[in-house]
């Protein structure tokens, strides 16, 4: 059932130590306070900016984490003022934009570097007594010097399920898809409950059905801001769509001949969906 997919570390080693390098660093840089990241005009790895250091891409960063290495370089998260110009053949794009145009390991490699700049960036200051934060030498947290909380970065998990029943698949229409575009159900688990307790809970809420049996089919990461999305395949056991009128419009029952507008590609949601029509195209068994 697990849909493989590339990972970040067939190129890329994490490290929290600077080892000494004569190659330039990769900068994987964002505007300030957006998901906009600096590339340059040339395909995969070739469009991020690479420089000794981030001054000599024009600005002075207002912050820089060290990721580790990427293809043996060194690699970096910097964040450039509001008001950074740009060197001449880059531009910055919002990450979403690059989805599916971005080598996806590659992509998600962006994504940890955007969701460590906003945890580094949010993160300045001791929830429990207010006291300025410092960063620990042997991981990516934050400690407090006077009364000792770890700080780590935030990752919230939400579930993402494609519902079958006789051969047909459940999407969901929310209203600010984009373009009639249909999804899976998805939602973020709550504090007391099991993945498999929020798989149940979110498909009760958002269209009142009731399921049997759930598989796990994979994850992925999604930096908006600084979730985990762990997919499933349920089977419908009971009751009648009733959509919830607030995340969900409209949901129905589809075959795998007869799809409409679905999510994009490289998102696990469409991943699941393709694998559904690959898996149930031709057995006759499933209807339209």
């Amino acid at each position: 059932m697990l849909n493989e997919r590339p990972s970040i570390y067939t190129r890329y080693v994490p490290s929290l130590i600077v080892e000494a390098s004569e190659r330039p660093s990769y900068w994987f840089v964002y505007r300030a306070g957006t998901d906009k990241l600096l590339l340059g005009e040339n395909p995969g790895l070739d469009a991020i900016p690479a420089a000794a250091r981030a001054e000599e891409l024009g600005f002075a960063p207002s912050r820089s984490l060290y990721l580790g290495t990427l293809d043996g370089a060194p690699c970096y998260a910097a964040e450039a003022p509001e008001d950074a110009l740009v060197p001449a053949g880059t531009e910055f794009l919002s990450l979403r934009s690059l989805y599916e145009i971005m080598d996806e390991d590659l992509f998600h490699l962006a994504g940890r570097a955007l969701q460590l700049l906003s945890w580094d960036s949010t993160h300045r200051f001791c929830g429990r007594c207010g006291t300025t934060l410092e960063r620990a030498a042997n991981d990516h947290s934050k400690v407090c010097p006077n009364c000792g909380l770890s700080h780590y970065p935030r990752i919230a998990p939400a579930v993402i399920t494609a519902i079958l029943k006789d051969g047909q698949i459940l999407l969901a229409r929310a209203p600010h898809f984009p373009n009639n575009m249909h999804g899976l159900i998805a939602g973020f688990a709550e504090p007391g409950e099991t993945l498999e307790d929020c798989v149940r809970r979110e498909t009760m809420e958002e269209v009142g059905l009731t399921l049997g049996e759930i598989r796990y089919f994979g994850s992925q990461q999604w930096p908006f801001p600084h979730s985990l999305m762990i997919g499933f395949v349920a089977e419908y056991a009971g009751g009648e769509i009733a959509v919830d009128g607030e995340e969900i419009e409209h949901a129905a029952w589809f075959g795998p001949d007869n799809l409409p507008n679905i999510p994009p590609k490289l998102s696990i949601a469409r991943k699941i969906i393709d694998w559904y029509a690959e898996e149930y195209g031709g057995r006759s068994g499933a209807s339209s």
